[in-house]
């Protein structure tokens, strides 16, 4: 008999934040040169641009002094300057390089002054930002990898979805792994059916991540073929056996790799926490498949953002009942997954290594 387990972590309209990681803040291409924008990240208010060499950057949107949104004033390439009284920062590293209000009678030293900046890389056409412990030195400190979409060719096409959800990471991430909804939310002539479900039987293991204590651990679906009741499978199929694998890392990114010989198709798709009870979905496939048909591209993107939108969908009419704090549960098999995030998130939170799987698991479900 499945037992039943209460989602005490989260049954509110909030979730706890993960920080110390690497966060997508918006599309890369949105920052042109000289020219600034504005996010929000984990409840963090940025100020995001690019300077004349290039280089992207992220600062918290407030100055220091009297904490008007840095966004209110100017940016020339080189300087964001505040329009309170003019204070002017370097954005990559946030130093204070004057303050127009000082005179030869000041002993103060405007250059030991720092707005807070965040580390801040382009990658899979991301401007992917790092946010440490609130009170954590950046200084000295090795930061890891930058998440990037797996690869295996050096010529592939991108492309990049992306919907808000009115609901906590925690929820955004258990609707991200469920295996169970397909049929349902996406019923579709062009993807599968509610008449379409069968029993599946797949293979997961862990992935402990042991060299970084267990910071970046998550679990993989084992490679496999995919499923019979999807017709993008099918479609690929014509290039010879399709598998596929699938991994969760922590703290919220799902990897999907495709591979039909030496044609494949890979995704990472990322839930980030916008504000503690928000969230945000961002997916970015890269492929070398069907690369001389100059359609495939808007096509795919098309039908994703169809996909996607019914997942966007979903979500905000669940948060109209999550509005009244109904009792939660996750059950056996097939909420399994998100009953190992929950237990990998605490172990992050705690700074353990400990993982909730000691070996390769089978796990069943209808769908």
């Amino acid at each position: 008999m499945s037992d039943l387990f209460d989602i005490a972590a989260a049954p509110g309209p909030s979730a706890e934040l993960i920080f110390g990681d690497w966060y997508p803040a918006m599309r890369a291409g949105e920052l042109k040169a000289g020219k600034t924008k504005t996010a929000l990240l984990l409840g963090n208010p940025l100020l995001l641009g690019r300077r004349n060499d290039g280089r992207i950057f992220a600062m918290r949107d407030l100055c220091p002094h009297r904490g008007i949104p840095l966004s209110a004033g100017w940016f020339d390439g080189e300087t964001v300057t505040c329009k309170y009284h003019g204070w002017e920062f370097e954005p990559c590293s946030g130093q204070c390089k004057l303050i127009p209000s000082l005179t030869g009678a000041d002993t103060l030293d405007a250059t030991k002054i720092f707005a807070a900046s965040f580390a801040c890389e382009e990658r899979d056409g991301y401007a992917w930002v790092y946010l440490p412990q609130p009170g954590a030195s950046r200084t000295g400190v090795e930061l890891p990898p930058v998440p990037e979409v797996p690869k295996f060719s050096q010529r592939f096409k991108t492309a990049h979805l992306t919907a808000d959800l009115p609901c906590n990471v925690d929820h955004g991430i258990i609707g991200l792994m469920d295996p169970a909804h397909g049929p349902f939310v996406h019923q579709s002539w062009w993807w599968r059916s509610s008449g379409s479900i069968h029993a599946k039987e797949k293979q997961f293991e862990p992935l402990l991540d042991v060299e970084n204590n267990g910071r970046n651990a998550g679990f993989r679906m084992a490679a496999h073929a995919p499923s019979s009741n999807s017709l993008p499978y099918k479609l690929l199929g014509a290039h010879g056996p399709v598998t596929t694998t699938i991994d969760f890392v922590m703290p919220n990114r799902r990897y999907e790799t495709i591979r039909c010989g030496d044609k494949w198709f890979a995704t990472l798709t990322t839930v980030t926490p916008v504000t503690p009870s928000t969230c945000r979905i961002d997916v970015c496939g890269a492929w070398n498949v069907l690369g001389w048909f100059p359609l495939f591209t808007p096509i795919l993107k098309f039908f994703g953002n169809i996909f996607v939108g019914q997942d966007q969908q979903t979500m905000v009419e669940q948060a109209a009942g999550l509005r009244y704090g109904p009792a939660l549960m996750l059950i056996d098999d097939a909420d399994k997954p998100a009953k190992w995030y929950f237990a990998l998130k605490q172990a992050r939170l705690r700074g353990t290594s400990e993982h909730p799987m000691d070996g390769p698991v089978t796990l069943h479900w209808r769908s």
